[in-house]
């Protein structure tokens, strides 16, 4: 039996309508985002919550030249956005529910992931989230590096760049042998 793991990416409020807004496509994945969220945790799945955290005015880090200050460290633009939130607040207990910062696009770099998964025993990753072409797309090609199956679900992930999106979803199939559902 296939062990598999959601790893939801960057779902808050500054992502969906805050400071770095993906705006109305965000919006428009909420319920696919929250209802695979609640599956997974109702089949013994792992979840994982990769969620993207900055501190104020950090001059070293390299996204403070291309982006606005978003997700800063215990404001409300880094709380999850919208059901998705409730779910979390009403599972925060469940062993099988990880909620993990992440300082770099991709949710393995720094971070202790692939430890996670591997303990585990888990060989498939699904990947929901924002932003498509970013950080949802560095977490497939790092899990793709470290052998790991990977599932997209095109109905759970958006970005603020449209043409970026379609060009990820491709890549993910393409290049990465992901299969997007």
């Amino acid at each position: 039996m296939v062990k598999k793991a959601l790893i939801n990416v960057d779902y808050t409020i500054d992502f969906v309508n805050g400071a770095l807004p993906v705006g109305e496509p965000a919006i428009e994945i909420e319920e696919a985002i929250t209802s695979l969220t609640e599956e997974f945790l109702e089949n013994g799945d792992y979840v994982i919550l990769a969620i993207d955290v900055h501190m104020k005015e950090d001059p070293y880090h390299p996204e403070t030249k291309l982006f606005p200050p978003h997700n800063i460290a215990e404001t409300e633009g880094r709380r999850l956005y919208g059901r998705l939130e409730t779910v979390y607040q009403q599972n925060k207990e469940n062993e099988q529910l990880y909620y993990m910062d992440k300082t770099r696009y991709s949710a393995f770099a720094g971070t202790d992931l692939d430890i996670k998964l591997r303990e585990r025993g888990i060989t498939e990753i699904h990947l929901v989230g924002v932003c498509t072409d970013i950080c949802v797309l560095h977490t497939a090609v790092d899990a793709y590096n470290k052998g790991y199956s990977i599932v997209i679900h095109q109905n759970a992930v958006a970005s603020f760049n449209q043409a970026g999106h379609e060009w990820a979803l491709r890549h993910f199939q393409d290049c990465l042998a992901a299969k997007v559902i």
